[in-house]
């Protein structure tokens, strides 16, 4: 039995009168990629933004169900949503660097948690900057700005800044979707490798990119959960007729 990181019991997420998610339960594996997949407006941001609290700077938000992560609902009063987007770190579809040296951008949140010794502080820039698979290329522009960088580079500088912090879950929204083939290939080994420490949970739209990084995938429709199961039997022996119809490209 895999290890659950985290457990999504009855979530309903309305944005006003509108519902967005309806019903979602879904256990996410630890160090494992669970991809979410499903056509444009199925609900899979806000089910990613849902994780890890983000939804809360939206207006006229309500969710209701719990997202249980070590034992507690991380929307319960007594949680602090400040301390949840610590341990649950994210990375945006569109590589959005600070407008600080490459060095800053990662050593950003460090100072933001209250690290104050500088020589830890660079110790752990480098081991981020080593685990997002960038390091060899900038560690003689560290003070460059991080403008400077190819969009894969600023993408991998993202995803350095954001395990920085030392989370336990990682999210990526389509992480590779503003990437060309080369610098998406890079970020895919990346998201592989990082599994050892991180829980991850991807959406994308590209299919080939589920079935190439994600141990698991579950797919949404009209914001429900359709089916959830190890990715390659999504693939190849879905279950659901409306699973096999999205795969097949018969809609989406």
């Amino acid at each position: 039995m895999e290890e659950i990181k985290l457990q999504i019991k009855d979530l309903n997420v309305f944005f006003g009168e509108k519902q967005v998610l309806h019903q979602i339960n879904l256990n996410i594996p630890a160090n494992k990629v669970t991809a979410i997949i499903g056509p444009s407006g199925c609900g899979k941001s806000t089910l990613l933004r849902s994780i890890n609290r983000m939804n809360d700077f939206l207006e006229d938000v309500r969710v209701e169900g719990e997202i249980i992560f070590d034992g507690s609902n991380i929307y319960d009063e007594s949680v602090d949503p400040v301390v949840v987007r610590r341990r649950i770190g994210m990375v945006f579809q569109v590589p959005n660097p600070f407008p600080k040296s490459i060095f800053e951008n990662v050593a950003y949140g460090l100072r933001i948690q209250g690290w104050k010794d500088k020589k830890a502080i660079e110790e752990q820039v480098v081991k981020s900057l080593q685990a997002a698979a960038l390091w060899d290329e900038v560690k003689d522009r560290l003070h460059s700005s991080a403008f400077d960088l190819s969009g894969g580079q600023r993408q991998r500088l993202c995803i350095a800044r954001a395990i920085a912090v030392e989370p336990e879950i990682l999210l990526m929204d389509e992480p590779a979707s503003a990437l060309d083939p080369i610098a998406t290939a890079r970020v895919e080994e990346l998201i592989r490798s990082l599994i050892e420490k991180y829980t991850i949970v991807l959406v994308t739209h590209n299919m080939q990119e589920a079935a190439r990084t994600s141990d698991y995938t579950a797919f949404l429709l009209l914001g429900r959960l359709i089916e959830f199961g190890l990715t390659n039997q999504i693939f190849t022996n879905p279950q659901k007729k409306e699973t096999e119809d999205y795969l097949t490209g018969r809609f989406g």
